[in-house]
């Protein structure tokens, strides 16, 4: 093994290593939300709007490119996590017996930290089985085929109203996001704190950002299941 490869790996396994790596992980997967939002809120405009821009989604790269990008985030959120969990197990066995309040404050928020993320790791797999893999139900049948434009697309608005329809889901899709909403809040503001790009004068800002991030983010996704399970939109 060379010296640049002891390096990288030497960093890798260090505490400051596993930070920075969950930082950068982390940016991706805050980039690609607004976008996955946006998309989603399409489902407001009618049926039209969301199946087209489905439908581009599904050519886009002549079908390739979202099967890349898929693979790509779902890359970077394995590493974000696995890396999250060997931080929080090698700082749970260097932590001393007897430790200071301001210590244990921030264990505390470490324990939140990977409880949350454990949950939206389950709602991601179940999201990823729910409406891309469609296990457990028929919404690849015949009953959600559509056209777009003279050419056939999968009905990407039938199957979130009728997904959205069930209690279970919709239940299950807002308790993830209120977690995810106070993970993204304290995610935002560990990235610039890692990436050594928060101050003194820029703390209350990259806080105020975050949390208007985190709450831009989940009332958004939220409004979704609200609206056409509690108010029947769509049915």
């Amino acid at each position: 093994m060379n010296v640049l490869a002891r390096t990288t790996t030497s960093f890798a396994r260090s505490s400051i290593g596993k930070k920075i790596i969950v930082a950068l992980t982390g940016i991706p997967l805050l980039l690609f939300l607004p976008g996955h939002l946006a998309g989603n809120l399409l489902v407001f405009v009618g049926p039209d709007a969301i199946n087209e821009y489905g439908l581009w989604l599904h050519n886009l790269g002549h079908g390739a490119a979202v099967w890349v990008a898929r693979a790509g985030l779902l890359a970077v959120f394995a590493i974000h996590v696995i890396v999250t969990i060997q931080l929080t197990r090698q700082n749970k066995a260097a932590r001393p017996a007897y430790a200071h309040p301001g210590t244990i404050q921030a264990s505390r928020s470490s324990r939140i930290m990977i409880w949350s993320g454990l949950t939206i790791l389950a709602f991601v797999i179940y999201h990823i089985l729910h409406f891309t893999a469609r296990v457990g139900n028929d919404f690849g049948g015949a009953a959600y085929k559509t056209t777009v434009h003279g050419e056939p697309a999968h009905d990407v608005y039938k199957m979130m109203i009728d997904g959205f329809s069930w209690a279970p889901a919709s239940i299950f899709y807002m308790i993830a996001l209120t977690l995810l909403c106070s993970h993204l809040s304290h995610g935002f503001a560990s990235v610039f704190q890692t990436l050594g790009l928060r101050s003194a004068k820029t703390e209350g800002l990259i806080k105020f950002l975050g949390w208007a991030y985190a709450l831009v983010i989940w009332l958004g996704f939220l409004s979704i299941p609200v609206a056409i399970w509690i108010f029947g939109y769509g049915r």
